[in-house]
């Protein structure tokens, strides 16, 4: 199988500084022949923040479910709680992973990482952020191992002691999908699937849009309205409900939008 990523993205390229419209189409979608259930493995071997080593070759004796993520991408904020709870219940068989990679959204405060020390210094104040109790990996400068798999900024894969990918979700929000796949590993059983649950998974991302923005600076803010507008207004509107769970804020901001614009086509029917 041929792993190499296509011209656009090299390491260059996916070291961008700026999100673009592009980069959201990008991560919309699964190229035909991305890894996915049944594929091996690419060659990787990454250091981890405890000093150990993720490699392809020395997984060690239990599955992997290994999720991509970055301190500035939303989805990444929604999927770690679940993330804690399904390590909790089932981090006894199931080796978890996360790889840290470029940053979603970088802005002037958290900005794309330049060197591997940098990446390295990002990795840590991920794991700091969200105090995770798993396993942090750290994929070099130019995403080498990111790259590979077609870069998603949240998707997951279930992977057998063999090195074969058994299941993917497109987003590691997806807990449903997800517990099924790990309840199925975790009593002996051979999974093959994936989740392509898309709305759902941005919904309840959208309510942490906010923080990241905080976070990584204000012209993340900018580029975001700028290449999803859509999106932009959802995580504006998620504002107005900060009593909410995070994960909420988003679904309840969408039933706004939904009952103005219905409102809107009344006025516009009645007039």
């Amino acid at each position: 199988m041929d792993l190499r990523p296509p011209p656009r993205h090299t390491g260059s390229h996916y070291r961008f500084e700026r999100f673009r419209t592009r980069l959201l189409i990008d991560d919309m979608t699964f190229g035909r022949n991305a890894l996915g259930p049944g594929s091996p493995l690419p060659e990787f071997d990454l250091p981890t923040l405890d000093g150990g080593r993720f490699a392809s070759r020395a997984l060690g004796r239990r599955p992997v479910l290994m999720v991509f993520g970055s301190r500035t991408c939303p989805v990444t904020e929604s999927a770690v709680p679940v993330l804690k709870r399904l390590h909790a219940r089932f981090g006894e068989r199931v080796r978890f992973v996360l790889v840290n990679t470029r940053e979603a959204h970088p802005g002037q405060t958290i900005g794309q990482p330049a060197t591997a020390a940098e990446k390295h210094r990002h990795a840590q104040r991920l794991r700091h952020h969200h105090d995770l109790p798993f396993e942090v990996a750290v994929d070099d400068i130019d995403g080498t191992l990111h790259r590979a798999f077609t870069p998603k900024p949240n998707s997951a894969y279930l992977i057998d002691t063999g090195g074969t990918i058994r299941f993917r979700s497109h987003w590691a929000n997806d807990e449903p999908a997800l517990r099924r796949a790990l309840e199925q590993t975790a009593s002996g059983n051979t999974v093959h699937g994936r989740s392509r649950a898309m709305v759902g998974p941005l919904l309840r991302a959208v309510g942490h849009l906010p923080g990241v923005v905080a976070a990584a600076g204000s012209r993340t803010g900018h580029d975001v309205w700028r290449a999803a507008p859509p999106l932009a207004v959802l995580g504006a509107l998620s504002r107005l409900f900060t009593r909410l769970p995070a994960d909420r804020r988003g679904p309840a901001a969408a039933a706004v939008l939904l009952v103005c614009a219905a409102a809107a086509g009344l006025l516009a029917f009645l007039s």
